[in-house]
C-alpha cells in the first residue's frame, strides 16, 4: 500500500535525498514545508505535492487531511538541527511516524521527552543512521566481532569537508542551533564508531573551534583519534593536488576503510528498512547524541596525550 509523506525542510541540502527515497520506495509526498521557497527540486520528484512557507498553514493542511480520512503516514524532517525536537513532536501528535535526519536532537534529555510522546501517541521516531547500512562498515563490524574479545583496535578518523564563508553566517555556524562542528558533520561517524566498537568509555577534546575539532575517544574495542574540519587549509596535499575539497579517511590499524563509494542510495536503503519495520529508533540514536553533547561540554586540552596527527597543522 502506498504511504503518504509530508516533509519539513524541503529547501535544505539533504532534502532531495529524502524526496528520492520516498519516490524510489514507491510512495508519495503530499505536502512540504520550508520558509525558503527555493524548492524547485520538488518538480523532479513530486510536482503535485502541496507546498507551504508558513508552519501554521502547513499544520492546518496536515490536520485537514487527517480529518477527511487522508492522513499522512510519515513526516520526514530535514530542518535545522535545533528544530528537530519540535518538528518530531509535531509529527507524532499529527498521528504520523517520523523519519528524522541526524543529529536526532542536540541534547540527550530531549530523547527522554520524545519517548514519552511516542508512548502517548503510539507512533515511532526513526533516525537516519545510514553508515550502519554501508557494506564496508558492516564488514568492519563483522571483522571486529570476529576478533579475539580482548582485541582493541587503533583507529584514526579524518574528515574534512570544505565550506565557504556562508557556513558561518548560516544556522550551521551557530553552536546553539547546529551543535557545533563535531555535531553537525561528525555525529554519524560517532554513531558508526559506537555501532562497530561498542560503548564509549572516555573522551578527550584537543581542539574545538568554529572550523575544526579534534580529540580522542576510547570505546570498548577501539582507541580513536579523530579530526574534523570545514577549513580547506587543513586538507592533505594529496587532496589538494587532486583538486578535491573533501577528504575522508578511516584507518583501522594499518588498513584503510574504503567507503568513498556506496553512499548514493543509503537514504533509500534507510527508508526501505524503516518501511520494512527495521529502522533505527530513539534508543539506537542515544549514544551518538550523548557523545556529541559530551564533546561540547569538554574543555580542549591542546596537543596533549593521544592526539590526531593533523593537529600539528593547527596553530
Amino acid at each position: 500500500m502506498t504511504k503518504r509523506f509530508a516533509l519539513i525542510g524541503a529547501a535544505g541540502y539533504i532534502a532531495p535525498r529524502h524526496m528520492a527515497a520516498i519516490r524510489d520506495t514507491g510512495h508519495q509526498l503530499v505536502a512540504a514545508l520550508d520558509p525558503n521557497d527555493s524548492v524547485g527540486i520538488i518538480d523532479s520528484h513530486f510536482p503535485e505535492a502541496d507546498f507551504f512557507t508558513e508552519f501554521e498553514r502547513f499544520d492546518r493542511h496536515i490536520d485537514k487531511l487527517r480529518r477527511r480520512g487522508e492522513p499522512v503516514d510519515y513526516v520526514s524532517i530535514c530542518s535545522p538541527n535545533y528544530l528537530h525536537d519540535a518538528h518530531m513532536r509535531f509529527g507524532l501528535r499529527a498521528g504520523a511516524d517520523v523519519i528524522c535526519e541526524k543529529p536526532l536532537v542536540l541534547n540527550p534529555w530531549n530523547i527522554d521527552g520524545l519517548k514519552e510522546i511516542e508512548q502517548e501517541t503510539g507512533r515511532n521516531i526513526y533516525n537516519i543512521l545510514q553508515l550502519r547500512l554501508h557494506p564496508s562498515v558492516k564488514a568492519l563490524r563483522d571483522r571486529v566481532q570476529a576478533a579475539p574479545a580482548d582485541k582493541v583496535f587503533d583507529v584514526d578518523l579524518t574528515y574534512l569537508t570544505s565550506r565557504g564563508h556562508w557556513y558561518g553566517v548560516s544556522w550551521k555556524g551557530a553552536t546553539e542551533k547546529s551543535g557545533g562542528i563535531a555535531t553537525n558533520i561528525g555525529v554519524h561517524f560517532y554513531d558508526m564508531l559506537s555501532w562497530v566498537f561498542g560503548d564509549l568509555k572516555s573522551s578527550i577534546v584537543h581542539f574545538h573551534r568554529e572550523d575544526v575539532a579534534a580529540g580522542y575517544l576510547e570505546y570498548e574495542r577501539a582507541r580513536v583519534r579523530w579530526f574534523l574540519s570545514i577549513n580547506a587549509n587543513y586538507l592533505p596535499e594529496q587532496a589538494v593536488a587532486a583538486g578535491k575539497r573533501t577528504y575522508r579517511s578511516i584507518m583501522i590499524e594499518d588498513d584503510e576503510l574504503e567507503f568513498s563509494d556506496g553512499f548514493t542510495d543509503l537514504h533509500t536503503a534507510s527508508y526501505q528498512a524503516i518501511l520494512d519495520g527495521q529502522g533505527f529508533g530513539l534508543d539506537e540514536a542515544r549514544q551518538s547524541i550523548e557523545t556529541v553533547y559530551r564533546i561540547r561540554q569538554e574543555d580542549p586540552v591542546g596537543k596533549r596525550g593521544e592526539y590526531h596527527p593533523f593537529c600539528d597543522r593547527l596553530d
